[in-house]
């Protein structure tokens, strides 16, 4: 029922003198006026949540400082402190933050990763570049590490020409990663990019010819260059095939954006993918300026966009799967909680204009962090102002597209299975949903890894898309440089723009076109001597078109068998014939269909039952 009937119905019932027993009026007039309120303000907050969603703390608490953290392909978030901002702490700790149970599992680390950078690689683990080799001067590690999701472990992995504290990664169109900024291991700021590639690690360094500031905010373009986007005033792109920077623009705001943010806004296929990029707030004391620069532009320039609602220093943005931008947290003044900014703003997919999302509850200052989760939440967290303590407690806040206009949780489009896992480019993959009529966008969202108000790989990519019966056929992404390799959650959203929970699929350049085999039914019954048959179906993966050749293993003696056809293309079925004789023995067969195509078999299983004749009746 719509608040609005309920708020109608219990206020008719208190005066109503045949109401019976507990609802009727025999309060004084102060208590029902109390009444009243309480059931305007149950209305309004409802009414709230479909307007600016809703906000609530978690009942745990964080166990170590959030510095850094990344989603992982799991859905749980790799939370990584190394010291924890603290210079005499030794016990250098990460840990895993589970959304299903809330609960947090520490681990030790081997070194001090603390104020790394780090992004996803193209298989899903998160890769640490440098940390803290020592405090106060702060000097940086050279060292990097990969953490694998399926055994929970870190594993160190080439070294870097020279250390990084404070840097800034990058993935890129061909799944390398880039490496810029941060204090070296004598404490001057590394000014050479490092490129890195899984397997074979580090290129030689390619020196700048500038001193960028520590953790540069960098987005990779759709034409495979490099945008810095500040927090300094002066825009400069980095040709990844010459490794040459040339400057572009500078922002309107010139006293700088230090601690601002900076989002790559939605990238899709009806804007042709049109680099834009918006930064926020930053300086100190704060601005709640907005600006945003089309690289796509002739002559790019930063034009101003909406303010935020509060100046916000050491804040943090989000994408959602709607394409709008979340801005929260932060301060006018750093380090500051007196001026600590806790309203949230909600920034359109075009940045164009802004609305409220709310307010938050504690301060989000220097080390706090925000980072969208699999079903479409965000999850806040951190707040380190004061070497020696942080916020523990963690907020979690549910964007207004979780709720329909009378408060009630709206519904959700959903995902069913999604074929192939592994997705190439430019490829045809298909979304089983019972909503496919009412789905109106579908995007990729790059899995987050955010650390000092900057989310190192969060990115959105809108898909095309075709609606057959209970599936959406999808067209994935034309390149590595719109979508770098690697995990994304696949979001369908229906009319109203609610999202599903996001499906976690792989995008690879070099994703194997492959088949599927399977057999039906299961089981076959069949009287020695007489046939049966079974249905092999073929089904493609990532573009495969090849010719698949049958065979049969496990047939008793005396048995027989054909394909029709021998060999099916690229996708299709073929009928296998089982033929018995009266010399074969009685009993139960497992049998084994294999399909080949050039060095690629699959197989698939399938019972065969032969039993005797049934005796003749014996009639009167």
């Amino acid at each position: 029922m719509p608040v609005r009937a309920r708020k109608r119905d219990f206020v008719q019932k208190l005066f109503d003198d045949s109401t019976p027993g507990p609802f009727r009026v025999h309060a004084a007039p102060a208590v029902i006026v109390a009444l009243l309120c309480l059931v305007l303000s149950a209305a309004q907050m409802f009414a709230q949540a479909s307007l600016v969603g809703q906000w609530q703390t978690l009942p745990a608490t964080m166990p170590i400082n959030p510095v850094h953290v990344a989603l992982l392909r799991t859905g749980k978030i790799l939370v990584v402190s190394g010291s924890g901002n603290v210079a005499s702490n030794t016990n250098y700790q990460a840990g895993v933050w589970d959304p299903a149970t809330g609960t947090v599992t520490t681990q030790p680390l081997a070194w001090d990763m603390f104020c790394n950078g780090m992004v996803i690689l193209s298989d899903g683990r998160p890769f640490v570049v440098g940390g803290t080799l020592a405090y106060d001067p702060f000097h940086g590690y050279a060292k990097t590490a990969a953490y694998d999701p399926s055994t929970g472990q870190f594993n160190d992995l080439q070294t870097m020409a020279h250390g990084r504290w404070y840097p800034t990664v990058t993935t890129l169109g061909d799944g390398t990663v880039m490496a810029f900024s941060g204090l070296n291991e004598s404490g001057p700021t590394n000014t050479a990019v490092e490129i890195y590639t899984m397997g074979s690690g580090w290129s030689p360094e390619f020196p700048s010819g500038w001193t960028p500031p520590l953790y540069p905010r960098l987005h990779l373009l759709p034409n495979g260059n490099v945008f810095y986007s500040g927090p300094t005033n002066r825009s400069m792109m980095f040709d990844t095939g010459t490794h040459l920077w040339s400057f572009v623009a500078a922002t309107n705001y010139a006293s700088g954006r230090t601690y601002g943010s900076s989002v790559l806004l939605t990238l899709t296929p009806a804007n042709g993918y049109r680099p834009r990029i918006m930064i926020f707030g930053g300086g100190n004391p704060a601005t709640a300026t907005t600006e945003v620069i089309d690289l796509s532009a002739a002559v790019p320039a930063w034009q101003m966009g909406p303010p935020m609602s509060q100046p916000r220093i050491e804040m943090n943005a989000v994408l959602l799967p709607t394409g709008k931008v979340l801005t929260l947290g932060g301060s006018t003044n750093d380090e500051d909680a007196t001026t600590a900014s806790l309203n949230a703003d909600l920034f359109d997919a075009d940045g164009g204009s802004m609305t409220s999302a709310g307010q938050n509850v504690f301060p989000r200052l220097y080390h706090s962090v925000a980072i969208l989760l699999p079903d479409a939440r965000v999850w806040v967290a951190g707040g380190n102002p004061q070497r020696g303590t942080y916020e523990p407690h963690m907020e979690i806040y549910s964007p207004a597209y979780f709720f329909a206009p009378d408060g009630s949780p709206a519904a959700r489009p959903t995902i069913s299975y999604v074929s192939p896992g592994v997705i190439s480019y430019g490829s045809t993959f298909q979304v089983q949903t019972p909503d496919a009529t009412s789905i109106t966008s579908a995007v990729l969202m790059r899995a987050g890894a955010v650390t000092h108000a900057f989310d190192m790989e969060q990115r959105v990519v809108g898909v095309s898309f075709t609606a057959g019966s209970g599936v959406l056929n999808v067209t994935a992404p034309p390149n590595g440089n719109t979508a770098p390799p690697g995990y994304y959650l696949l979001f369908l959203l229906n009319a109203a723009g609610v999202p599903s929970v996001g499906a976690f699929v792989q995008v690879s350049a070099a994703a194997q076109q492959d088949f599927s085999l399977s057999a039906n039914p299961a089981t076959q019954t069949v009287v020695a001597g007489m046939s049966t048959t079974y249905t092999v179906n073929v089904s493609p993966a990532a573009g495969f078109s090849g010719s698949v050749t049958m065979s049969l293993s496990g047939l008793p003696a005396g048995t027989t068998a054909s394909f029709s056809p021998q060999a099916v293309s690229g996708a299709g079925s073929s009928t296998l014939t089982v033929s018995t004789s009266l010399l074969t023995p009685l009993g139960n067969y497992p049998l084994t269909i294999t399909g080949v195509s050039g060095g690629t078999s699959h197989s698939a299983n399938v019972n065969l039952m032969v039993i005797g004749a049934h005796p003749p009746l014996i009639g009167n």
